[in-house]
């Protein structure tokens, strides 16, 4: 991987020496060109978390609350909401003008299947599901949501920006089978899609919804006002960062989400380019087990895996200078409310003895283990070798598979048996933005409720699952922090997800954009192109 940086970036210096910017780059003041980590090759916002389709979710859809730059909470397509002194009934009304791409109005006909199609999908969604009784329409703008029992995260939820995003969408396509992919994307967001220029392999075009009607608040996050000064934006996939770096210098493109981090001290040294940190939360590594088969249906092989792992080895290889990142061992992001690292002690340093013990108590003997990777991320890429070193010095027997990124989120839902001639895996690389494991109820990777629903690995603990329920009814900030700890202790005994380090991942961008927002996800409103 280091060769082929150092590759990329003596290309990058050679395209910066006096090279002007193309005149068609110059006439097109209203478009912006994305480099997007990768493609977009699904429009179904509910086929799963990839940050790609989320960024999608928040162009083209709009959401009854969000979440700004801190993850506070508040209100979007929802002009006024009130909730009983019982906690249980909550009352919310739409903001008039609210219209769908197609100038349909949305009315509480779509918000309700939308929220029930959501409900399905999302973690966040299935635990917030389990505490509502109804959801009735009083009229076309409001709505009414009754709980059996007072859940303290509605707003939390209805506004999520991690997972899978409580978007609004036309009764049409909210009332499609939740596991059916939808093929049509009709949103009231500030952004429309353009159907006809997608290639779900390396293009995706958006273009201003004139008929948006802005919130009046200034923008923050991912709330206020969404105004969008451009006219169009284009995200053209470029899975070789010598290619991608290369049209950021020459002015080809404009933006460029998650470039390798080797690669930050020559794009600096561009007097174009802006390297700017746009999340305000950091990200995670980690490795995903898949607990449907051995050995990592045994929580000692997964223990073992954990125990193997040295994050200071893995952060070295996939971010490399310090400053980008830290070892961390909350399941939650370090350095936020619910960033606890309780029962991790035994796990702070590798322990290669006890982790083969344990090996050999799950019953392994030496059976193939799928590890399933991508060499289109750069950090990905360095992670899965780790994890693959890991592995084998414990005695695993790991047999690695790499794909695009795109057949990786394909496979990783297969529940399949790994074996010749099966997509089934044991172990998928992957990392996750920090606004996605910040919160107990919105982490996917620790939704272990045993209906084989949650996220690709399907861990399934019921003490775990009684432990999240425990904090989901926690009446205040002191119980909180007692549930939580609690959960977290379990967490560390069953790991769903082998912890591999916490980082920050930049953006880069060419000098002549201003109006850029930090947010958990890229978002072009607000933006100028000079």
């Amino acid at each position: 991987m280091r060769t082929f940086i150092t590759l990329a970036a003596v290309l990058l210096a050679a395209a910066t020496i006096g090279v002007p910017a193309p005149a068609e780059a110059q006439d097109a003041k209203k478009t912006i060109k994305v480099i997007p980590l990768n493609a977009l090759r699904t429009i179904d916002i509910h086929a799963n978390s990839n940050g790609v389709i989320r960024m999608h979710a928040l162009a083209v859809y709009d959401t009854l609350f969000s979440w700004d730059s801190k993850l506070e909470i508040k209100p979007q397509m929802v002009e006024a909401y009130t909730v009983s002194s019982d906690k249980l009934t909550h009352r919310f009304t739409l903001r008039p003008g609210l219209k769908f791409h197609d100038d349909t109005p949305v009315t509480t006909r779509d918000v309700i299947p939308s929220l029930q199609r959501w409900m399905t999908r999302d973690t966040l969604g299935t635990k917030m599901r389990s505490f509502v009784a109804s959801m009735e329409a009083a009229d076309d703008r409001t709505f009414t949501m009754k709980l059996k029992e007072p859940f303290g995260f509605v707003e939390l939820g209805l506004g999520a920006i991690a997972g899978m995003a409580p978007a609004i969408m036309r009764e049409k396509e909210a009332k499609t089978d939740p596991h059916t992919l939808i093929t049509e994307v009709v949103g009231s967001g500030p952004f429309r899609f353009v159907r006809s220029e997608w290639d779900p392999g390396s293009k995706a075009v958006y273009e201003r919804f004139a008929g948006y009607v802005p919130r009046s608040e200034a923008p923050d996050g991912h709330t206020g006002g969404k105004v969008v000064k451009i006219d169009r934006t284009e995200w053209i996939v470029m899975p070789d960062a010598a290619t991608a770096a290369a049209a950021m210098a020459k002015g080809e493109m404009d933006f460029w989400d998650g470039p390798p981090l080797d690669l930050i001290p020559v794009v600096s040294a561009n007097k174009d380019l802006v390297v700017e940190k746009m999340q305000p939360f950091p990200f995670f590594a980690g490795f995903r087990p898949n607990a449907l088969h051995p050995p990592f249906n045994d929580p000692r092989a997964r223990q073992a895996f954990a125990l193997a792992v040295d994050q200071t080895k893995v952060m070295q290889a996939a971010i490399g200078d310090q400053k980008w990142w830290r070892t961390c061992y909350a399941f939650y992001m370090c350095g936020a409310p619910f960033g606890t690292e309780v029962g991790s002690d035994a796990y702070r340093k590798n322990d290669l003895a006890k982790a083969k013990q344990l090996l050999a108590e799950s019953g392994y003997k030496g059976e193939p283990v799928v590890l399933l990777g991508t060499t289109e991320i750069a950090i990905i890429n360095a992670e899965m070798q780790m994890a693959a070193d890991a592995m084998r010095s414990i005695g695993m027997n790991v047999q690695t598979q790499v794909n695009d990124w795109g057949t990786v989120l394909t496979r990783q839902a297969d529940k399949s048996k790994p074996g010749p001639g099966s997509s089934g895996w044991n172990v998928v690389v992957t990392y996750f933005s920090g606004v996605t494991n910040f919160h107990p109820l919105t982490n996917i990777a620790t939704n272990m409720a045993c209906d084989a629903s949650n996220w690709a690995g399907w861990p399934c603990d019921q003490e775990a699952e009684r432990l999240r329920d425990a904090l989901a009814r926690a009446p205040d900030a002191s119980a909180q922090k007692a549930a939580l700890e609690a959960f977290h202790r379990r967490l560390w005994e069953v790991v769903p997800l082998v912890l591999a380090g916490q980082f920050d991942q930049p953006s880069v961008y060419r000098k002549n954009l201003n109006g850029f927002l930090k947010a958990s996800s890229p978002v072009f409103w607000n933006v100028v192109k000079n």
